[in-house]
Order: structure tokens, then C-alpha cells, then sequence
């Protein structure tokens, strides 16, 4: 019988699998992209072919061409005997120890010598580790394995480990438009650089309407515009010039808020943008408008957190319960992302309680900022974050605790509400 291929680089369907967030592996955070490689599985269980599927779903294997075939190390020796080999071959056998280097010869003699072998077995041999690495595998696991194992194995072969750390990304979107995702995310920005003395980069991807330079009291001359439209000339050095200085760790890559242009991009435009920032600072948190098109779709897919902010209504709560759906899909390995309910209690508008609200939605919200328009408008109309208002505020004190969660610094047991005299409940968990 000839081995079943699957061709693995497609979105999700319905039906995929999508793990509980108790499952999510805390440690893939701290795995950087794989650089753009050939990866070919070979795979001779269900349980094997299912995690080389749901890891080529991974948003850090967005570069990687990956297949997945059914088959051991008999398939892969045929099949490489009439075809290129790839940059990684990853085999699953289940062959005894004394066996073992004698089934992987006539693979050896078809492969390139750059190719990369990972095997994985059934047992648990320190001997045969040895004398498979001495014989130029690369890494020898013991099934089953989990994907994070696999993962970090690829990484290890692949990323250079000397290579400068990777700053963490952290894309904040609304449920519907004028919900205050943008406000969220500049004081949210502000809080980071002003709590953790961190270098952060604020990027305003709204280029048409974006109010960063607004709420910064800024008028920067060049800003994102010049880095998305000309991803050629983007490195460290341009970047520089482009960001505006707001306060002693914080930067803006501000939007330029101009009508002269259609503001039509591809799918990956942004992305660039998004990698030099990562290059470049700690922290990059990323304002992106409500849309729903190629890029940010993609851009939501790679990032490395994501922010919901919406108010309790019925738009808003079929939006975010699509969007919550759409983003477990597209990021399978990750947990769910973050919900922000904003302006509630806002006088003589009907709402949905935040306990119905979020237990329609299975997720419990990491924060819940009260309609207070006097602290708001006096920080927008004066270009400065809520904080800088009132820093005794309890919108700044729940704005702290977001900066705390989204960074990993803390674990939410609890949204506060801020501006009322009293913990919420547990609402239900997910």
C-alpha cells in the first residue's frame, strides 16, 4: 500500500481539535519562529500523524513547509530515493534497539548531507541515543511525544541559539468600533514602559484614523507609514528614525491619520513592521483597527498575545464570541485570547450584565473598566494616560493589572471592576 501525504499548510477546518487552555504548554511562549525550512514526517501511528498536524497549525511554524506522511523509515528511504531530501525528516519507528541503525541505512545512503534526522522510538536506550548521535541523528525521542517536546527539538536544530531574544508582541483589537480598544492599549503601553521600566514600542496600525499621536500629544513627521510601505528599506537603523520618543521607555510608530491614499494591503504587509519591532524592543504592543481582512487575520494569527475589548451589548458579544472562535482556529497552541469589557455602566444604556455577558462567551475577562467619562475625556483632551490623570485611580490601578496579566507577570484569579467599592464574583469558569 503507498503511504497517505497530506500537504500541511492549510487553515484549520471546523472540526479541528482545539485544546483546553489547561493544556497549553506554558513553555511554547518562549520558543522564537522557525526560520523558512522543509520538514517531512513520517509517521506510523494516528497519535504521531495527529501531532505533526496540529504542530504544523503553529503559528511559530508560519514559514515552514511541512508534510506529513504515513509511513516509517521504509517510506522515506523510497521515497528520497527519486526525490530531494528535505531540510528535516522527522521518522517514527518502532524498531528494536539492535535494529534500528540497520533500517536507517538505505535512508543514509539517499540523503542529502545537510539533511537533518529526528527519530523517535519506543525505548527509552541510553546506549542507543549515543550511538545514534555519533552516527549524525540529530536528536533521538521517546515516544509518545508531545509537541512541545517536538517543537523545541526542531528549535534547538535550527534557531541559533546566540541570536538576540525575541521581544514579546501583544496585539489589542475591538469587539466593534469605538469600544476603546485604541485608549486600552495606549495606557496599556504607557503602563508596561512605566511599571517595569521596560522598553516598548507602541505601533498604531490604524493608518487612516489612528489617535496615538492624539493621546501622546504628538506630531511626529514620519511614522508606520513609511515602515509598511517601504519594507525594503527596514532595518534597525530606519526604525529609529521613525519612532517618536513619549516618555522615558515608551516609543510610537504613530499612524499618519491622513485621507490622501487608499490604505489597501496584503495579506502579510504588516508583517515586516511587526518583526523589526520584535527585533528591536521588549515589548511591542500593536493597536490594530476593527477589521477583519488578510492581514489581520495574519497579524492576529502570529502575534504573541491577543486583547479583546468590547462593551457589554449584543453586538458587541456576537463579535467577540466569532472573534474568539476564529482566533482559537487560527491559533490552535495558544491559549484564548484576553477579554477586556469596557465602559459598563454607562447611565440610561441597557446592557448585559458582565456575568451573562462573559459566560456566554466560556471566558473569564481579565479586567472590567467602568464608564467614567470625566477621567477619560480629561485624559484624552489633555494628551496624557489615565494614570498621568489620577494615578490613584481605580482605572489606573486596573490598568496596572492588566500590564501585570498580558505580560505574564501575574495570573488573574479575579476581574476587577474598577471604579466600584467591591471584588466581582467568580463568574463561571471556562
Amino acid at each position: 500500500m503507498s503511504p497517505v501525504e497530506y500537504n500541511i499548510r492549510m487553515e484549520p477546518d471546523a472540526h479541528s481539535a482545539v485544546p483546553d487552555d489547561a493544556v497549553v504548554q506554558s513553555e511554547f511562549a518562549a520558543l522564537r519562529p522557525l526560520p523558512r525550512i522543509s520538514i517531512h514526517a513520517f509517521c506510523e501511528g494516528d497519535a504521531m500523524q495527529r501531532t505533526m498536524e496540529r504542530m504544523a497549525l503553529d503559528r511559530r511554524m508560519a514559514k515552514v513547509n511541512m508534510r506529513v506522511t504515513n509511513g516509517g523509515i521504509e517510506a522515506a528511504a523510497n521515497m528520497f530515493s527519486s526525490a530531494p531530501t528535505p531540510n528535516l525528516i522527522i521518522l517514527e519507528t518502532d524498531a528494536e534497539p539492535r535494529n534500528l541503525l540497520g533500517e536507517l541505512a538505505p535512508l543514509a545512503e539517499v540523503c542529502d548531507p545537510t539533511t537533518r534526522v529526528i527519530v523517535v522510538g519506543r525505548y527509552n536506550d541510553i546506549p542507543l541515543y549515543r550511538e545514534l548521535i555519533r552516527n549524525g541523528i540529530s536528536e533521538y525521542l521517546v515516544g509518545p511525544v508531545q509537541m512541545g517536546d517536538m517543537l523545541a527539538s526542531v528549535s534547538a536544530i535550527f534557531v541559533d541559539p546566540d541570536a538576540e531574544p525575541l521581544g514579546k508582541s501583544i496585539a489589542f483589537i475591538g469587539a466593534k468600533g469605538g469600544v476603546g480598544s485604541s485608549t486600552i492599549a495606549h495606557n496599556c503601553a504607557f503602563g508596561i514602559s512605566n511599571l517595569f521600566s521596560t522598553e516598548t514600542i507602541l505601533a498604531d496600525l490604524d493608518l487612516p484614523f489612528g489617535t496615538a499621536n492624539i493621546d501622546f500629544d504628538q506630531d511626529p513627521a514620519q511614522g508606520i507609514a513609511e515602515a509598511v510601505f517601504a519594507p525594503e528599506r527596514l532595518d534597525e537603523v530606519f526604525l529609529d528614525r521613525l519612532l517618536t520618543k513619549c516618555s522615558e521607555h515608551l516609543s510610537l510608530l504613530a499612524a499618519p491619520s491622513l485621507l490622501d491614499r487608499a490604505y489597501d494591503y496584503g495579506g502579510n504587509a504588516f508583517q515586516p513592521v511587526v518583526e523589526i519591532l520584535q527585533r528591536s524592543a521588549p515589548i511591542a504592543v500593536l493597536d490594530v483597527p476593527h477589521a477583519w481582512n488578510e492581514w489581520t487575520r495574519s497579524l492576529l494569527a502570529d502575534v504573541d498575545e491577543v486583547v479583546i475589548s468590547a462593551v457589554p451589548d449584543l453586538a458587541n458579544l456576537r463579535n467577540t464570541k466569532n472573534m474568539i472562535d476564529a482566533l482559537r482556529k487560527l491559533r490552535p497552541n495558544d491559549h484564548a485570547p484576553h477579554l477586556i469589557l469596557n465602559q459598563v455602566g454607562m447611565p440610561k444604556r441597557p446592557e448585559i450584565a458582565p456575568a451573562d455577558f462573559c459566560e456566554a462567551l466560556e471566558l473569564e475577562p481579565i479586567a472590567i473598566l467602568p464608564f467614567d467619562v470625566q477621567l477619560f475625556g480629561n485624559a484624552a483632551n489633555s494628551g496624557r494616560m489615565v494614570s498621568e490623570i489620577d494615578a490613584k485611580s481605580p482605572a489606573a490601578e486596573t490598568f496596572s493589572q492588566i500590564c501585570h496579566v498580558i505580560t505574564g507577570r501575574a495570573t488573574l484569579k479575579k476581574a476587577r471592576k474598577g471604579g466600584l467599592s467591591k471584588v466581582l464574583g467568580m463568574l463561571r469558569r471556562t
